[in-house]
């Protein structure tokens, strides 16, 4: 009776084994086989082409390569002799403008009331002429102010910050470089703006939808895979054919008529809150799967986010 009991009990734990494995096959079946999947998925970010809107020579950098900065960090400073110089020339065209427009206003008063007397002893013209000369002068002052905050606007320029946290990269010019305005100079990866773009097979969009649960895996970190949501589908990617040739013909490559490669469709996921132990670095490879089975509204999403 014993050995009985035991051989029932070794084939029904046989048979548990066979089930699970099977119950486990066929989710992983269902994952990857009934839901969009990809390999082809990287890690995106805002990247801020930091840019010095003056032009001069670099006289102090503050941070150093691929350095995490905060919001409002200085991160390097241009040469502002010339600007405060600029400064205070516009200063002295102001005082120059103000002290014009006060004899102006002194010269148009006294005629004005010769003419508001004896209409005889000052004619219409030369009383519209001292009027028109003080507005001058009032319009002058007016520029001469715009000019000051600009030349104020331009030496506080000369100090370039951080717009938003973040890591340096790129850092390519040192103490002595020429800061061109309007030209990038380094780059600024935004650490709150992370996003996936997985590439998915075009005959698989339309099992895509706003606002599916989606389970990333990054190939840094195998084992944490991340929760996240789609995002947006994009509406177009640039075709390879049909570019003017040397002949401003369209250059068009041959295609074998028994295959048809699937195009890829970028689509955007965004990400959950991540765990402390992963870094994300644009660029990285991941993979991505979609349940198009659980399509949710995604102004409804559910709790399980």
């Amino acid at each position: 009776m014993k050995k009985i009991l035991i051989f029932i009990v070794k084939i029904t734990l046989t048979v548990s084994i066979f089930v699970t494995a099977g119950w486990f096959a066929w989710q992983k079946y269902r994952d990857y086989f009934q839901n969009p999947w990809t390999r082809d998925a990287q890690v995106r970010s805002q990247v801020i082409q930091v840019t010095p809107q003056v032009t001069g020579r670099v006289i102090t950098i503050y941070i150093h390569d691929n350095q995490a900065v905060k919001k409002g960090d200085l991160l390097f400073e241009i040469d502002p002799t010339l600007y405060i110089l600029k400064v205070k020339q516009a200063q002295a065209r102001l005082k120059r403008a103000k002290e014009n427009a006060k004899g102006m206003k002194i010269e148009y008063e006294r005629v004005k009331k010769i003419y508001s007397q004896d209409s005889g002893a000052v004619s219409q013209k030369d009383l519209n002429r001292n009027r028109v000369n003080y507005q001058k002068a009032l319009a002058d002052i007016d520029s001469a102010k715009e000019s000051l905050n600009k030349a104020e606007l331009d030496l506080a320029r000369t100090k370039v910050y951080a717009q938003t946290d973040g890591w340096v990269s790129n850092i390519n010019f040192q103490v002595g470089s020429q800061a061109v305005a309007n030209k990038p100079i380094l780059a600024l990866v935004d650490k709150n703006s992370f996003w996936i773009f997985g590439f998915f097979r075009e005959d698989e969009i339309s099992h895509i939808s706003v606002g599916n649960r989606a389970i990333v895996t990054l190939m840094a970190y195998p084992n944490l895979p991340l929760k996240g949501r789609v995002e947006s589908i994009a509406w177009g990617i640039t075709p390879p054919d049909g570019n003017p040739g040397p002949n401003l013909l369209p250059k068009v490559k041959p295609v074998f008529q028994w295959i048809r490669l699937a195009q890829r469709i970028p689509v955007r996921i965004s990400l959950k809150k991540l765990p402390k132990d992963i870094k994300l670095r644009v660029g990285m490879s991941a993979s991505v799967i979609i349940y198009s089975s659980n399509i949710k509204n995604h102004k409804n999403m559910s709790s399980d986010e």
